[in-house]
């Protein structure tokens, strides 16, 4: 059985797979981890391999006690991938943008695939048919715009994520809320319409903590999948076992 580790900005996930089944899965608190992948190995014996997957910061001591519980890939840009990487700086390629393209290898072989993940930030990551990895782009996610608003102006509230009403705003929240998401809804919109125009037979998966409120909006035929990471990230590890 593999354990995923997840390790985000403000939190931590944890799955665990048999074979291409996931068969728990759990949000943690980064100063809690070692705790909570105790009580999984408990739970789940039969746990040996698990993967690192950081764009948040683990301590020494957790790294290591990771790797003494675990056979544990780190990963990063020297890791076996399922694809070729095209990308003209392997090296500051994130992480979570691998798995989430691995996932796509694993799930649409040989497709023209869009992968949009809606978390802090909003990534696109493109992927074609011949296998190869061509890069993609990022943009502030929904509530970096909403915390941006409020930072950089003198006056303006910061307001938690709301469905606008009506595309005009009466009143400085309304406005905001049609700012921030219609501003997001276009944005995805027109970015996916783009590669729709250049590349044939476009698959487009929405992923992130952001994907649910998104996707209700989205006119276009979008796979949506909350686990897509976690699901790469557990074929990188299978392609990183030996058993």
């Amino acid at each position: 059985m593999n354990l995923v580790v997840d390790v985000g900005n403000s939190f931590v996930k944890l799955a665990v797979f048999r074979a291409d089944e996931l068969k728990e899965k759990r949000i943690v608190a980064h100063k809690t981890l070692l705790e909570a992948i105790k009580l999984l190995k408990t739970e789940f014996p039969l746990l040996k391999n698990a993967i690192i997957s950081s764009v948040g910061h683990l301590t020494p001591v957790q790294i290591e006690s990771l790797k003494a519980d675990f056979k544990t890939v780190v990963l990063d840009s020297q890791t076996t991938l399922p694809f070729i990487n095209a990308y003209t700086t392997p090296e500051t390629l994130g992480v979570d943008r691998i798995g989430l393209v691995c996932a796509a290898v694993k799930q649409f072989p040989n497709k023209n695939s869009l992968i949009i993940d809606a978390g802090t930030c909003i990534t696109y990551d493109f992927i074609s048919h011949k296998n190869t990895y061509l890069g993609g782009a990022i943009s502030p996610g929904l509530s970096m715009r909403y915390k941006a608003l409020n930072n950089l102006t003198a006056k303006l509230p910061l307001l938690e994520l709301s469905q606008p009403e009506d595309i005009t705003g009466n009143s400085t929240a309304a406005s905001i809320h049609s700012g921030v998401v219609n501003g997001v809804i276009n944005e995805l919109q027109g970015t996916i319409a783009q590669y729709q125009n250049k590349f044939s037979d476009l698959t487009v998966i929405l992923t992130g903590g952001d994907a649910k409120f998104l996707s209700k909006q989205l006119k276009s035929s979008i796979f949506a999948n909350s686990n897509f990471l976690l699901e790469g990230l557990n074929y990188i590890l299978q392609l990183n076992s030996n058993e």
